[in-house]
């Protein structure tokens, strides 16, 4: 088994920036001898569900925007990283990534934290029609849309990461 600080680095950064969530699903004794991608993705998400309002709203805002300032900075996670590359976010037109930034702006106002997509099998004309078409959402549809997203942004990192379901 683990120790907590081995659990933590390994998978503290499943959900971004936020070792928290790691933290308490080893001490909570959520996580058992035998680490699979289903066990230890259920153990973080009931973490991560059972935080306050304002820590789930944290975890949201430890998201990078896509293809924002971050990204062209060369400051985004190597997981964010390898998931925008993925997505062809880092090969947008000079007019793609115009309307990328417009839209994050307006996400961000509209609702306090930034557009989140697991963007695995996703191109950037998926993303922007998402894009355009949830900025419109309302702020509860949009919070339970994004939270449901970083729960599936955390099993795709996590099948990276370790053996079958």
């Amino acid at each position: 088994m683990l120790s907590r600080d081995e659990f933590v680095s390994r998978y503290g950064g499943v959900f971004e920036h936020s070792p928290f969530i790691a933290e308490r699903a080893y001490d909570d004794g959520f996580i058992g001898d035998e680490l699979t991608v289903d066990r230890v993705h259920t153990a973080l998400v009931a973490i991560f569900r059972a935080a306050s309002l304002e820590e789930r709203l944290g975890v949201l805002r430890a998201h990078p925007d896509l293809a924002g300032r971050l990204a062209i900075a060369g400051e985004l996670t190597e997981d964010s990283k390898k998931e925008q590359a993925g997505a062809g976010l880092d090969r947008l037109s000079a007019e793609e990534h115009a309307r990328f930034t417009e839209l994050n702006a307006a996400y961000v106002e509209k609702f306090g934290f930034p557009f989140i997509i697991a963007v695995k099998g996703l191109n950037k004309d998926d993303i922007l029609a998402a894009f355009e078409k949830r900025v419109d959402n309302g702020r509860d549809e949009e919070f339970a849309t994004a939270t449901a997203e970083v729960e599936r942004i955390a099993l795709l990192r996590l099948e990276t990461m370790l053996p079958g379901r």
